[in-house]
């Protein structure tokens, strides 16, 4: 156990020095983390749209009858 506070300290500075190292690492993965979801939102809202466009501009002569 260390009784001088100078010792106590600088354990405890450096603590702080990697808690705050830990939580930048970790802003920084969540800021790329977001990007990709926010990619990948805009990926499938572009889909959708697509896939859509392709329901509601289809030629009636392609459908397949209700039979099949």
């Amino acid at each position: 156990m260390m009784s001088d506070p100078g010792e106590r300290l600088t354990e405890l500075e450096a603590k702080i020095a990697f808690l705050e190292d830990a939580n930048q690492q970790m802003s920084d993965l969540i800021y790329k983390l977001q990007q990709q979801v926010d990619q990948h939102v805009r990926n499938t809202a572009r889909q959708i749209e697509t896939l859509a466009a392709a329901q509601t501009s289809g030629d009636p002569a392609d459908e397949v009858p209700p039979h099949y």
